[in-house]
Order: C-alpha cells, then structure tokens, then sequence
C-alpha cells in the first residue's frame, strides 16, 4: 500500500480533498441523484470530481488525480479510507484505533497501512453512516455500539468519552464467498473424518456448542455446520448483530436492539429467544450466548428444539461448559448447581474447541461428546484433538490430528437417524496438520 504522493505532503493532500468534497457537495442534487441508478450516479459525480479537480488549480500527476478521484468518489457513496480495505479479499480484520493509525489482518498477521481519516470528526461522520445504515445511533449517551455492513461483516465501535484517543472503529470481515466445509478440509482446520462425523450429528439433530477465542473462526465453523440441516426445516437465528450466512431458504433472522434516547427500547437476546419458541422452529441458532439466555438455550435444547447450535467465547472445551453454567446463574432463578450441571450435560451433546494459533492458522484443538454426570460433575471424552510439535522455519505450526481410538457414544443414535458412520473414523491414527 505505497503511498503515490509525489508533489504534497499528506496533510496538504487531506486540505485539498476536504476542500473539493465540500464544493462538490454543494454542486450536488442529492435528492435527484437519489433517484438515478447507482452505477450511473457514480458515474455523474465522477465526472463532476474530475472537472472540479481540474479547475481547482492544484499542480498534481496524472496519478495524483486518479487516487483523489477515486477517494472522493468513496466519501460521497462510500465509506472514505476503508473503501480500498474492503476490496481486497485477503484482509480479514481492519482495525482503526484512532483516525490516522488503520492495521489490518492479513493471512492472520496485523500490519499497519498508510491510510488514514482527516480528523476524528471525518471519522465519526463514517461510523455514524454504518451504523444508521442499520437503525442504530452513536452519541454520548450512547458511546458503544456493534452493527453490520451490507456484506455480512460486523462493526464494532466506540467514541469518547469512552474512547480516550478519538473514535475507534472495529470490523471483522467476512469474504464474499463463506468457507466452505472442503475450505476448512483443505486450510487443515478440521481433518475429513472430523467433518464426515460432524456432519451426521447435526442431521441426526444433536446438540453442538462451538467454543473458541475471539477471531478464532467460530462463526465461520457454525457456517459450515449449519449447511448440512435440511432445507425442509425452519431455522431461527439470534444475534446481537446479523452475520450467519446460512444457505436454506426457511430461515427467520433475528437481531437485538440497542435502547433508544431515552434509555427504553432495547430487545435482549433472552428475550428473541424466549419469542422464537413461539414461532415454530426445528431448529434455533444462536450467533453467540453470553449471558443470561443461556437458561433459555438449555431449556430449548431439553425440550424439544434438539439439533441447536451457538458459539461461546472460552479457552478450552470444559471452560466453555463452565462459563454457559455460569451465564445460566446469571438469570437469577436460584437454581442448585447440580440442576444447572443436570442440564448442561442433557442438552450439550458436543463441544469444538477452535483456536487461532501463532502463525494466523485455525484449528479444531478439541472435539469432545458430553457423556453425562457423575458426582456432580459434567463427564466429557475427547473423540479428536489436535497436538501442536512446535514451529517450523518459516514459522508455521507444526502439529497433527489425532484419534483417540474412542467411539462416540452417540454413534448407535446416529445409525438409528439413518446416517451411520464408519468404524474406522474412531481408530487411533494420526492425521497431517501441517507437519
């Protein structure tokens, strides 16, 4: 991302953009250009920014001009700075932690760009367009918010008084084209045998809770997953901000909402998931629980709605177990630990443990089944498991998949749902991770 400037210096190019954005805009109908297509409307304005470039005056190269047409271009109908981010493909996370310091992730390791906002009002005036986009406000009173752009990717943002140094702005992208269950095969997320047994649990309707740390893939995971229920079931979703990217047409997309001015409004996840057993699902997804609908979840999972999926944030499969008990006490309805453990282990069939390692790669580190409670606590056995040897030259993990030689309980009960699995899936061995 070289810089092209040649003939001034980057705040003297900032004061001619801004000076051009605002003559621009005051040239504008944006009332009749609403109402024009949108490639023949960007085609208007650029014509218009190429005339005011050129009557301005400014001695800049043909190349110059080029990226500051394009820039303003991306003010006027985009999203200024980030425009150039989102166009590539390769960048997972773009990270703006003031408005002139924007990294990026690429190929799992953050570098900082050249990019960057004019001041922290340019930027804010960025976040409030992503985040009204979606109904959803940014001020004072209220400092903090997450939302969505178009393609699916989530936004998080914070402003002062909260934010100490100026505005910041989180988006964590998804590609245009979802991994697909053979794009985790092939990156060694997961090994073949993990996806063929996987796959039947969640036709045969079991339970499954995703555990990772944040970036770790999780969502990306419960995509995957949830391309092998069948496009005859209704699905219901429940995210704090819309992101699943499911395949099957039956699908009810739900989304919390944030108070309004006056503090009243807001709509929690318990709340959607109370409302959603009402609505006749087969099958309820929740994007991540972390709080109080845990309760719900359980409840859901016991009676009934079996074949459910969610994510939480943990660092090992029993820490996610642990935490889901511990967001169920938070619903404050005095229930005795060994009940809560009672249904954890009836409704949690399987937990993944998925990791972002140091080299950026994603792995499947754990792949355990719930087997029940014995003296009071949760009793799990690891079918899978991922053991890392170290690093290579280069830096890449080194490490394989093993077996653990143990069949999974839940094997009869996939056969009696009509999709058996082989023997040989459960056989110790060891299979490449990049070796």
């Amino acid at each position: 991302m070289a810089d092209t400037l040649t003939s001034w210096d980057r705040s003297q190019y900032q004061q001619i953009k801004a000076e051009l954005h605002r003559r621009i805009l005051d040239k504008l109908n944006l009332e009749q250009l609403g109402r024009v297509s949108g490639q023949m409307a960007r085609e208007e304005v650029l014509t218009l920014i190429r005339t005011s470039i050129s009557t301005h005056g400014v001695p800049l190269s043909a190349a110059e001009r080029e990226r500051l047409s394009r820039e303003l271009l991306d003010e006027i109908f985009g999203l200024g700075p980030l425009e150039r981010l989102l166009e590539d493909g390769t960048i997972s996370d773009i990270l703006v932690n003031r408005f002139d310091r924007i990294y990026i992730e690429r190929l799992g390791k953050l570098e900082r760009t050249n990019l960057s906002f004019r001041d922290d009002q340019h930027l804010l005036q960025i976040i409030d367009r992503i985040v009204s986009a979606v109904g959803r406000r940014i001020d004072e009173s209220s400092p903090m918010v997450d939302a969505r752009l178009p393609d699916g990717s989530r936004v998080n943002a914070i402003i002062p008084p909260l934010a100490v140094d100026g505005p910041c702005l989180s988006i964590r992208r998804f590609g245009r084209d979802p991994l697909t269950e053979k794009d985790l095969i092939e990156n060694d997320t997961l090994t073949a045998g993990m996806a063929e047994l996987l796959a039947a649990m969640v036709k045969s309707r079991l339970n499954i809770l995703i555990s990772g740390g944040t970036g770790a893939g999780k969502t990306t995971l419960l995509n995957v997953l949830s391309t092998h229920i069948p496009p005859t079931e209704r699905i219901v979703t429940i995210e704090d901000a819309a992101e699943l990217q499911l395949k099957q047409e039956h699908v009810v997309r739900l989304e919390t909402r944030t108070p309004n001015v006056e503090g009243q409004g807001a709509v929690r996840q318990r709340q959607l998931l109370i409302n959603s057993l009402r609505m006749r699902p087969d099958r309820i997804i929740v994007g991540e629980v972390r709080g109080e609908e845990a309760f719900d979840m359980l409840q859901a999972m016991n009676t009934g709605h079996e074949g459910s999926l969610t994510t939480v944030h943990a660092n090992s499969v029993r820490d996610a177990l642990s935490r889901v008990e511990n967001m169920v006490s938070m619903a404050n309805l005095s229930i005795p630990e060994r009940a809560i453990r009672q249904q954890l282990a009836s409704a949690i069939h399987v937990v993944l443990q998925i990791s972002r390692l140091a080299d950026g790669s994603r792995r499947v580190m754990s792949f355990s089944e719930v087997t029940g409670i014995e003296g009071g606590v949760i009793v799990m056995q690891e079918i899978f498991s991922f053991e890392r040897k170290g690093l290579t030259e280069t830096g890449k993990v080194r490490g394989s998949f093993r077996s653990t030689g143990i069949r999974s309980r839940f094997a009869n009960r996939l056969a009696a749902a009509g999709f058996p699995v082989r023997v040989s899936l459960f056989e110790a061995e060891e299979a490449p991770g990049n070796e």
